[in-house]
């Protein structure tokens, strides 16, 4: 196992030196050390719930360790604030970017600096320069004036680091940057990140997304329940590799598929649908126990088709038959009535009551189908029900009465395709399945999207990660621009071909 301290000539600007965090009981982190030097990228990757977000509070100063210590330019701190990792030079893009939404793109940049400076006035006119000599010294085309609620999530990005240099940032650590951006938004992305290498700057990249690991650091440290595993040059690691110091165990990648009949029924049948402005002419069939991939770049359509399957945005135009019947999806409880269910892409607003249990959650969609004949809920079914799918999905939680808010996004993610098992759909579409999962998480939900086609449930993926496409779908059809334009199978099913295709 190699040691975490740095192998680099020159003195890390950040330490971290046997962290230990417990909540309640429950260890989080457990004598975790690492370092991060000027002009690095060092990778921080392991499952949900390995410790990553604890270590990241910490060294943003939003949580305190247990013991440990926390060395900045060799000044050992027993615990940060926000404030004093602020001034040390410390910066986290989280997740959501926290931007204000109704703030410009430059008034966004300047201002939590000016509020960490403690200054009463702002002045546009004054702090709209700083904004501009970031922009232009990064080489960016952002649009100053723009209100950031109507920017790309590729821009909000770039938006929330060019406001962590103005704070003169040194660390910056950027939490699952590209999770939400296209292929080719990712490669701008990665650019710039060498560009603040070049600028000295230290990185710490969290990321589940294996290749991007690879490609953009120079050094990987992996957690585990917790725990240091190693930590190595990137160059020492492959996917395989990464994956297995992940989750202990090895990880199967490769293309899974089983073979439908050549009469299997068609189950969905979706002829010449169209909505004005998201997608034009779609048409598709489904088959009983088919997993069908839908694929393009943001904002391709791909989502507002499956949004029209669901009867969340009806379609103007096209028919949709379902085991060869036309049905009307006009509306939610339409689609729900033919048969057909939808786990959103953004499951914590849009498919889970954050605040409930998880067996609230799980049983939520299909009430009235454990009811009794006087009409109550049949109680002894609903907890059979609960249980086993709570044991089918390996759900890691204490019990199924643990709030949905406590659980991982892996674990979250299963809870929402629990409460569709429940319901019994005919066909399930899902978008981004497995968005922010760790690896090991990843290739359990595909495994069980795989058993619930066996059991002759139809299922579409909608996604842009090409892996899970090539590991899972029988066929992948291409969106571009509210279009059709290409439908791969078999051998034309790679990772290769799906990139090529979308970014035609």
């Amino acid at each position: 196992m190699t040691s975490p301290t740095s192998t680099y000539a020159q003195a890390p600007v950040l330490q971290v030196r046997d962290i230990v965090k417990t909540y309640g009981g429950v260890t989080a982190l457990s004598g975790v050390s690492l370092d991060l030097v000027a002009g690095e990228v060092h990778c921080l990757a392991g499952e949900n719930g390995c410790g990553k977000s604890t270590l990241i509070k910490i060294i943003s100063g939003a949580e305190k360790p247990d013991s440990g210590e926390i060395i900045i330019d060799g000044i050992a701190h027993t615990a940060m604030n926000p404030s004093a990792a602020i001034k040390s030079g410390i910066q986290v893009i989280y997740q959501d970017f926290s931007l204000f939404p109704n703030l410009s793109v430059a008034e966004n940049i300047v201002l939590t600096a000016a509020v960490a400076e403690r200054k009463r006035i702002y002045s546009r006119r004054v702090s709209r320069p700083s904004a501009k000599a970031i922009v232009d010294e990064l080489g960016l085309t952002l649009d100053l004036d723009a209100d950031v609620v109507n920017l790309s999530v590729a821009d909000k990005q770039l938006t929330a680091i060019c406001r962590a240099l103005v704070h003169d940032a040194r660390i910056i650590v950027m939490d699952e940057p590209t999770t939400a951006l296209t292929h080719t938004e990712v490669e701008r992305l990665f650019a710039l990140v060498e560009t603040l290498r070049g600028r000295g700057v230290a990185l710490m990249f969290v990321s589940h997304k294996l290749d991007e690991v690879l490609a953009v650091s120079q050094r990987v440290t992996i957690l585990r329940s917790g725990k240091h595993v190693i930590t190595s040059p990137s160059s020492e690691f492959d996917r395989r590799s990464i994956a297995k110091h992940m989750t202990g165990r090895d990880i199967n990648d490769a293309r899974v598929v089983s073979t439908l009949a050549a009469d299997t029924p068609i189950v969905l049948d979706v002829e010449a649908l169209g909505l004005r402005g998201a997608y034009t002419d779609i048409s598709f069939a489904l088959r009983r126990g088919e997993i069908l991939g839908l694929t393009g770049l943001l904002g391709s359509g791909r989502t507002e088709i499956a949004e029209s399957l669901f009867g969340a945005s009806p379609a103007e135009q096209g028919t949709v038959r379902v085991d060869g019947e036309v049905v009307s999806l006009r509306s939610i409880d339409n689609a729900i009535a033919a048969g057909i269910g939808y786990v959103p892409e953004d499951r914590l607003s849009q498919g889970l009551f954050m605040e409930k249990s998880i067996a609230d959650n799980m049983i939520a969609g299909s009430l009235d189908s454990h009811r009794t004949r006087w009409g109550g809920l049949d109680t002894g079914k609903v907890r059979a029900t609960i249980q086993r799918l709570f044991d089918r999905l390996h759900i890691k939680a204490p019990n199924v009465s643990a709030p949905v808010r406590s659980l991982s996004g892996g674990n979250a993610q299963r809870v929402v395709l629990a409460k569709w098992l429940a319901n019994k759909p005919k066909i399930l579409m899902l978008n981004g399945p497995t968005v922010g999962v760790d690896v090991g998480s990843k290739e359990e939900i595909l495994d069980i999207l795989r058993g619930e086609a066996a059991g002759g449930m139809s299922i579409i993926v909608i996604s842009d990660d090409a892996p899970e496409l090539v590991a899972s779908c029988h066929r992948v059809l291409v969106i571009r621009q509210g279009h059709l334009v290409h439908t791969l199978e078999a051998e034309d099913i790679t990772v290769n071909t799906i990139l090529e295709r979308m970014a035609e």
